[in-house]
């Protein structure tokens, strides 16, 4: 099977395969991500998948086969953390957290990328131009407008929940 004959195939089966195991797995998502994957396993194998004749039938079952080394994967894991008292007991997030969150969410997507990488990530100026492709100049001004948006939306949460402060 040729390069372009292997695309046509992915073309022309990707969305039946994918219903199928939907079906069978009951999971859109699980079944999206092991056909894309029987795809991958094929794509090495598309010489053999034309000899066989039967390419729809080999990504069938290999996406099959993904599936259950995924839930006895699972499985195991669920078993071990039975064994061994359960997974540890994890703290939501503080107050802070999720303010600091949402007011990030009401920053543009380059500003929130910007001041996560600076803040977060603890990247220079100049680590963050070679990273996202922005000027240095740009940077200073998604990282200055950034800030002023926080600190006013911080401003805004912080006196809501403490008024007289």
């Amino acid at each position: 099977m040729t390069v372009e004959e292997f695309e046509e195939f992915y073309e022309h089966a990707v969305r039946r395969l994918t219903g199928q195991l939907y079906v069978m797995l009951g999971d859109l998502h699980e079944a999206q991500d092991v056909v894309q994957e029987a795809f991958v396993r094929g794509w090495s194998r598309r010489r053999q998948l034309a000899r066989d004749g039967a390419p729809e039938a080999w990504i069938r079952k290999v996406a099959w086969r993904l599936a259950v080394s995924r839930w006895r994967g699972l499985r195991r894991a669920e078993d071990a953390w039975r064994r061994h008292g359960g997974p540890p007991e994890v703290a939501g997030p503080d107050t802070g957290s999720v303010e600091l969150v949402e007011a990030l969410r009401g920053l543009s997507p380059q500003q929130r990328r910007t001041v996560t990488l600076h803040y977060v990530c603890d990247l220079s100026v100049e680590q963050i131009a070679a990273e996202t492709g922005l000027s240095g100049g740009t940077v200073k001004t998604h990282l200055s407008r950034g800030r002023a948006a926080l600190a006013g939306r911080l401003r805004d949460s912080y006196s809501e929940e403490a008024p007289g402060v």
